[in-house]
């Protein structure tokens, strides 16, 4: 533009490598009422591992505002899941919204909750969340959030999170498939602990023992190989 103004849009027809091939722009240069999702959606796509950098609110940001653009991103990227869910998780054989054996869930989209096959659940509540997360009435405004609105943020992180406990504990494969493109799992166990959203005891899937298993794993295959180098050099002496 004759300006200098960047116009980020996405036209018709533009194919998805050619997409957000836009500079960054600074937060505090982003003079629009969607300024912090925009913000929060340039994050994830310059690096979506940075799990610590795309929590943390810029200076000065309403905690209330971050915390409900934050969870909006989530309910986004959650229908990623739930796509993929559709092909493996069937009614017949996924008849209840389940985890492991101890963790059975009622559907509250009805009038009175009752089980849903897992599949219905997702649908369900994610439907749920975006009706609540667009509601006039609760969240009117993108840059001013009332306490009584923020405080009912816990209860649809509580509902989304079951999506993740029934793929991880049932759909193993696509669970595993999905998390290593998006980090989502990772990212929102991150967030609802970041920001005392849910308790620790509901957090089901050990997201971060993998983790640590993992580097563990490494550890021990490395300190072998030390162990090898040795006792080759003495070997040859």
């Amino acid at each position: 533009m004759a300006d200098g103004t960047v116009l980020r849009r996405i036209k018709p027809g533009t194919k998805a490598q050619d997409m957000y091939v836009w500079a960054d722009e600074p937060f505090e240069e982003m003079d629009s009422t969607l300024a912090v999702q925009q913000y929060i959606q340039q994050l994830i796509r310059f690096d979506n591992t940075k799990i610590e950098d795309i929590l943390e609110p810029p200076e000065g940001q309403d905690e209330g505002v971050w915390k409900y653009e934050h969870l909006r991103q989530f309910c986004l990227e959650f229908n990623g899941l739930a796509v993929k869910l559709q092909d493996d998780c069937k009614p017949d054989t996924c008849t209840q919204m389940t985890a492991t054996e101890q963790w059975i869930f009622l559907c509250a989209a009805h009038k009175t909750p009752k089980e849903c096959p897992a599949v219905d659940y997702t649908r369900h509540t994610l439907d749920g969340a975006a009706s609540l997360l667009n509601s006039n009435k609760y969240f009117p405004s993108r840059v001013s959030i009332k306490d009584s609105s923020v405080s009912k943020l816990g209860s649809v992180c509580r509902r989304v999170y079951r999506v993740f406990s029934h793929a991880y504990f049932h759909h193993p494969a696509l669970f595993k498939d999905f998390e290593n493109e998006t980090h989502l799992c990772k990212r929102f166990t991150r967030f609802v602990m970041k920001y005392d959203l849910m308790s620790r005891d509901n957090l089901i899937v050990p997201i971060f023992e993998e983790e640590e298993e993992d580097d563990d794993d490494d550890a021990y295959m490395l300190q072998n190989e030390e162990q090898t180098e040795d006792y080759g050099d003495e070997s040859y002496s």
